[in-house]
């Protein structure tokens, strides 16, 4: 367990860490303890269509500690890390502690690492990259910028296939002409989840069973008709294969077995990329 009694109760918290791996309990534990306030950073939980299916904090969880940027985008809200960015900056300051966790280490890295002024996409790029398939967004990347993003993340391959095509320079130019981060690791206490791999499949398998429990899908039969697998609030987990079951193409058995696989194929993903990035930030296990 980690010792949240050593965090120092003046400077803010990050906790990074993979879908399933217990961050929310610690970030709850730590506010409970030394007050402050929760803010999210995972880009499924922005989105106001989905409590259950996302793992957003219960009503309950809400109840004892503040809880921010949650919820709050509509389900078809154009929402990247430079607006999440743009919305945690003014919490740094005055106000409560800010305790930001979540799964979207993009999001932990703007933050710390600085982003990159990169125009926006003009709408005919998008478009076209929108017709692609994932292996020709790939193909047309240099290697340093793949060796910088997730190459099995469809958005975040083409995000970097967009802006080499929208402004003739690789995302890893801009990325190297990147400003001062808006919050220095020194001024922080950074924590990134570390599990062991056999315990984080068996609670993803088991936490999914109880979201079927909780509702979830209730909740994703309510978007059945505003479903769009094109925005980003259509991709969490658990609602493709939800709505597949919903359409008849599969049972709720097998749903649940795909959704179960795919997040375990996720948070292997993030394990991966927190271990290469996140190197120095301390580990804390649940």
């Amino acid at each position: 367990m980690f010792d949240i009694t050593k965090i120092p109760d003046d400077k803010p918290v990050l906790i990074a860490g993979p879908t399933a791996s217990g961050k929310s309990s610690l970030a709850l534990a730590i506010a409970e303890a030394q007050g402050g306030v929760i803010v999210n950073a995972d880009a499924s939980q922005v989105f106001d269509c989905w409590r259950v299916i996302t793992a957003r904090p219960s009503p309950d969880e809400e109840s004892r500690a503040p809880h921010l940027l949650y919820g709050h985008q509509p389900y078809d809200a154009a929402y990247s890390a430079g607006h999440w960015l743009r919305e945690v900056k003014p919490l740094l300051t005055g106000g409560e502690r800010p305790i930001i966790v979540g799964g979207t280490g993009l999001y932990f890295l703007t933050l710390t690492e600085g982003m990159a002024d990169i125009p926006a996409t003009p709408p005919e790029v998008r478009a076209e990259a929108d017709t692609l398939t994932l292996d020709q967004l790939r193909k047309g990347l240099d290697d340093r910028t793949l060796g910088r993003i997730d190459t099995l993340n469809r958005a975040r391959v083409q995000r970097a296939w967009e802006v080499l095509r929208a402004t003739g320079r690789p995302l890893a130019d801009w990325q190297d002409d990147t400003p001062p981060p808006t919050l220095a690791k020194a001024d922080c206490t950074p924590i990134v989840m570390e599990n062991d791999k056999a315990w984080l499949e068996a609670r993803i398998r088991l936490r999914f069973s109880k979201m079927l429990e909780l509702g979830a899908l209730e909740e994703v039969r309510a978007m059945q008709d505003r479903y769009d697998p094109a925005l980003p609030s259509c991709k969490a987990i658990g609602v493709p294969e939800l709505m597949d079951h919903l359409d008849g193409t599969c049972s709720l058995d097998d749903a649940t077995e795909n959704a179960a696989i795919a997040t375990r194929q996720y948070a292997k993903r993030q394990r991966t990329w927190f271990r290469r990035r996140m190197k120095d930030w301390l580990k804390a296990t649940p």
